[in-house]
């Protein structure tokens, strides 16, 4: 399945490292591609795996995580305004 995550960590004295966790694991799993969100394709499994590591850093009193899914990345349409920097070939 197609998965675009992104995520919004607040920043107080502990979001360094819970950003920082977060962003490499993240990166382990899907392609960066801005700031703090992710795209690509993951099995069922691998997506689980990446939800399961990362409930270990994401704060649920402060911190936000919201993963879109789609069959194929087929079906979404990319548009783009001011600086492009395309990572990844996967919309059309």
């Amino acid at each position: 399945m197609y998965v675009i995550l992104m995520y919004d960590i607040m920043m107080d004295e502990k979001s360094a490292k819970v950003q920082r966790h977060t962003f490499k694991t993240c990166k382990r799993y899907l392609t960066h591609i801005q700031k703090s969100v992710f795209e690509g394709n993951l099995s069922e499994l691998n997506l689980m795996k990446l939800k399961s590591e990362l409930k270990k850093y994401i704060r649920h009193d402060k911190d936000s995580l919201l993963i879109f899914k789609s069959r194929d990345e087929k079906w979404l349409e990319k548009e783009s305004l001011g600086i492009e920097d395309d990572k990844t070939s996967n919309f059309f």
